[in-house]
């Protein structure tokens, strides 16, 4: 008797592909699409998802997350990997790249494989896989990155904000643009002027503003645009692959249009809270409220968010991540102190495809548009393509079922992250996920993530594009 599982026939659905939208059943056998079309007989041993009236989407691949992270020394985030991805799957993303930080003196192999060792006893529900952050490496450090890519990392991360803590200067960042660029590496890069951004917050805090809107205050788009700008030229120097993340405003987007049009291959994501939120949200409400808006870069003018929707748009942004990054809400998000002492970051892994969705309903633009990044074009640059982001014969099953004629509200009390609020308390959005597939096993259906059923795998990333999955 074969062990193989049975075939699972999702039937009926409006499948989206790289051809774009068309009525068909999708076939899936031993976790991978096996066929595309209508298949009415012939598999009557399969299992059947119906799927009328809904859209079947590729899982979703979020390419920015902080899952089970340290910041500050001693904070971690309210999220491991159990609870955030299945935050992850319960809003139609099925794979996550997170991050990696080697201690000093550690090497990164040792730092890698700690770290998977970690990830997989907490049992994701997504698959995963993993950018190395580097922070003012040394050359020894830099020698190591010749080997990343045979350990299955294909990216590394560098902040120009938060001296003392995570920010590399501009040779430490050049010099390692030079060694990723003879590996093929991607660069990726938190673009903000640190030690500007330091001087404006000490002028704030000695004229005595210390509400949380002083944290936006004090991070305006110039430093973020002047560090976009700054990082372009180094990445053109060094020939080296670039990857802006978090871009927030029309500053920002003009510095990457204008490097992209110097020659420099660089590309850039923006995060779903800086398409809903804005700086209104910090300024002129109690300090309990704001502060749950808090993050770095911060939410810009109303201008700013309506660029960020147009980039998305017409492609001068490749990607929406979520840049997930929860904390708890009494003593972290909201302190007694002045505004420094608010964690910078936000839940959204869960809600990223509910908001990138709202383009469509909204006429911004076209489903297939949309397909292209949440899914196709992250898991392009992760090297994951075409196992991941898209759906086609010889992928891997990962499969979205969205009701677009259903609403959903998004709410703490109904999300599976384990942070105990949600800055989009209350919004309703178009649109409903009913049915979540990865690898061809369902891992999350109507409101509740799949008890038991906890396959996610580490992602062997590859700079040729080519994809093996393996578990520890």
């Amino acid at each position: 008797m074969s062990d193989s599982p049975r075939p699972t026939l999702v039937s009926g659905g409006m499948v989206v592909t790289g051809n774009g939208v068309e009525r068909a059943d999708v076939l899936v056998v031993d976790g991978v699409v096996a066929g595309i079309g209508s298949f009415e007989s012939g598999h009557d041993d399969a299992e059947v998802i119906q799927a009328e009236g809904c859209y079947i989407l590729p899982g979703g691949v979020d390419f920015h997350t902080h899952m089970d992270s340290v910041f500050r020394g001693s904070i971690r985030t309210a999220d491991d990997f159990a609870t955030g991805t299945a935050a992850a799957v319960a809003g139609g993303t099925t794979t996550i790249v997170d991050f990696c930080r080697a201690e000093p003196g550690e090497s990164l192999a040792a730092a890698l494989e700690q770290w998977r060792w970690r990830v997989a006893g907490q049992q994701p529900w997504a698959d995963y896989g993993v950018h190395m952050v580097l922070v003012q490496p040394d050359e020894d450090t830099l020698s190591q990155l010749s080997g990343l890519a045979d350990l299955g990392v294909t990216s590394i991360k560098m902040y120009l904000a938060y001296p003392g803590r995570m920010m590399s200067d501009d040779r430490a960042l050049l010099r390692a643009m030079q060694r990723a660029a003879e590996s093929d590496l991607l660069v990726l890069v938190h673009a903000e002027n640190g030690h500007a951004i330091e001087v404006l917050v000490e002028d704030a805090l000695s004229a005595g503003h210390t509400e949380p809107a002083w944290h936006g205050k004090s991070r305006p788009s110039v430093t973020e645009a002047e560090a976009v700008s700054r990082a372009a030229v180094l990445a053109g120097l060094a020939g080296a692959r670039l990857y802006v993340v978090h871009v927030s405003s029309a500053a920002a987007l003009s510095e990457i249009e204008r490097a992209r049009m110097a020659g420099t291959n660089i590309t850039a994501e923006t995060c779903s809270h800086y398409l809903v939120f804005d700086d209104s949200m910090l300024d002129g409400v109690p300090n309990e409220v704001a502060s749950r808006f808090v993050c770095s870069p911060p939410t810009r003018a109303l201008e700013d968010q309506n660029a960020l929707w147009e980039a998305l748009s017409h492609g001068s942004l490749a990607v929406l991540s979520s840049d997930h990054c929860p904390f708890a809400l009494e003593g972290e998000k909201i302190v007694d102190g002045d505004f420094t002492h608010i964690m910078n970051g936000l839940p959204g892994v869960e809600q990223r495809l509910a908001i990138a969705y709202q383009g469509v309903a909204n006429g911004r633009y076209s489903l297939e548009r949309m397909v292209d990044f949440v899914s196709t074009a992250p898991a392009r640059l992760a090297g994951i393509h075409p196992k991941k982001g898209e759906i086609a014969v010889g992928s891997d099953a990962d499969l979205v079922v969205l009701n677009p004629h259903a609403t959903t509200v998004l709410s703490a009390a109904t999300h599976h992250s384990a942070a105990d609020y949600l800055p989009y308390e209350g919004m309703e959005v178009a649109g409903r996920i009913t049915r979540v597939l990865l690898r061809g096993s369902t891992v999350f259906v109507d409101g509740s993530v799949v008890p038991g059923n906890r396959p996610g795998t580490f992602l062997h990333r590859s700079t040729t594009h080519q994809l093996t999955g393996e578990t520890l």
